[in-house]
């Protein structure tokens, strides 16, 4: 009798584990109760219990009896990690809890664009709302300094790329990698630049592959538009390139260039000053660096735009002239 009744608690024993066993099972295989995909931070120094708890607060899962206790069973597969991710809709509860287990976290990215300033990359930055802001309220000048660039004006000295990033990654971490991307991509293209070139360092080469990104977004061009720009150098000829003057009239620019601004002596009007301008305009991406260092050989010293987003080059200011009076005379028509 004793024996039968010992079978018996071991077998109603054995159904309340499997019981007990399902019951975790479905829990864990369960949905999350999310309508989309969403993000969820966990703390440094959470722990299970405070992590079920966040889901119920969030109202992810209608309890958190079953996630607690399963930290406690197995704490080793309950070792979460501290940072941001994102949970797709239809994430499981085990699943969710092996993703944070393994510290998979969210990668945001960023994009410094081709042809824009240092103060747009800023603005980037500082409007993204899982970076962790530090200079927001210092001045371009103090942000160089912070960065290592040895020029008060850091124009031209980040490499315009999409960058990834975890939550919580300082601004100025974002800026030193575009830094030393551009230095780095920089001194690789100097090493190996054609020979005889009119520029006497790399910063002289970042400043012209600017003006090149400015001039046209038609890559093929770029290397027949840095030829014109060599030949003018060795002749002692001004560049008379609008993005640089455009540049030196910062906020005053409003679309249109006037007469008088071509005539307003600045440090970046190329049209009055010889050489280079001081700094470089804007963002240069890898093929304008490209084409800086290795132009194409032609007989131009003039281009215009042609009004189908490419150039038309001239040897003489007689063509160059007629080819300007095309360009207008097609835009009269539109």
């Amino acid at each position: 009798m004793l024996k039968k009744f010992i079978i018996i608690i071991l077998l109603l024993s054995l159904g309340c584990v499997s019981a007990v066993v399902y019951q975790f099972d479905q829990a864990l295989k369960a949905p999350l109760v999310i309508e989309k995909n969403n993000f969820i931070t966990i703390k440094p120094g959470s722990s299970i219990s405070s992590f079920a708890k966040q889901l119920v607060q969030m109202q992810w899962i209608p309890t958190y009896f079953w996630l607690r206790n399963y930290g406690r069973l197995l704490p080793e597969k309950a070792n979460i990690k501290a940072g941001t991710y994102q949970i797709t809709k239809g994430t499981t509860l085990a699943q969710l809890l092996t993703q944070l287990v393994e510290g998979k976290e969210h990668q945001f990215s960023i994009t410094f664009i081709e042809g824009t300033r240092f103060e747009d990359a800023l603005a980037i930055v500082a409007e993204h709302p899982y970076i962790k802001h530090s200079i927001a309220d210092v001045g371009v000048s103090e942000v160089a300094a912070r960065l290592g660039i040895h020029y008060e004006n850091p124009e031209g000295w980040l490499f315009p790329d999409t960058y990834a990033f975890t939550a919580n990654t300082q601004d100025i971490t974002l800026l030193k990698r575009a830094y030393a991307n551009m230095q780095s991509t920089l001194t690789d293209l100097w090493q190996n630049r054609a020979e005889n070139l009119p520029y006497k360092t790399p910063y002289q080469a970042l400043i012209m592959a600017s003006i090149i990104e400015k001039e046209t977004s038609y890559i093929a061009e770029q290397p027949l538009i840095s030829s014109v720009f060599v030949n003018r150098l060795r002749k002692r000829m001004r560049l008379q390139t609008d993005p640089t003057v455009i540049y030196g009239l910062g906020k005053r620019y409003q679309g249109d260039i006037t007469r008088a601004h071509l005539r307003e002596k600045t440090a970046y009007n190329t049209y009055r000053i010889n050489g280079l301008p001081p700094t470089p305009i804007a963002l240069t991406g890898l093929s304008a660096l490209e084409a800086t260092l290795k132009p194409a050989t032609s007989d131009y010293y003039y281009f215009v735009s042609g009004g189908d987003g490419k150039h038309v080059f001239s040897k003489t200011l007689a063509e160059h002239n007629l080819a300007v009076k095309r360009y207008l005379a097609k835009q009269r028509q539109k």
